[in-house]
């Protein structure tokens, strides 16, 4: 079965790191998009950060630049997402992703909806 399998996330206080990972089951990354989005209550679910097939160029939406960072290991088939400097506006439930169309060429211009697989999600609190 065609899945992905997430684990991490939890309770932090503000300025605190969490790690979130990702592994594919039944399929792998390598030919996907891969990205990380988020989503509050009441709120539209939002791209966090990306990685393209074409040239392995990794996009940050502005809110997170220079204290997230995401990776991935294509011989492991894994995606990770490093957390520094938390802040209570990060609070959210997490999800990892993978898309196999046009959204391999340049991730930051597609949103949730340009995805296939996903995770089942995961909480991140951060308290203040």
């Amino acid at each position: 079965e065609v899945q992905v399998v997430q684990s991490g996330g939890g309770l932090v206080q503000a300025g605190g790191s969490l790690r979130l990972s990702c592994s594919a089951s039944g399929f792998t990354f390598d030919g996907y998009a891969i990205g990380w989005f988020r989503q509050a209550p009441g709120k539209e679910r939002e791209r966090v950060s990306c990685i393209s097939i074409i040239g392995g160029n990794r996009y940050y939406t502005d809110s997170v630049k220079g204290r997230f960072t995401m990776s991935s290991d294509n011989n492991k088939n894994t995606m990770k997402l490093q957390m520094n400097s938390l802040k209570p506006e990060d609070k959210g439930v997490y999800y990892c992703a993978a898309g196999k169309g046009s959204v391999i060429y340049d991730c930051s211009a597609y949103a949730f909806w340009s995805y296939d697989v996903w995770g089942r999600g995961t909480q991140v609190t951060v308290s203040s």
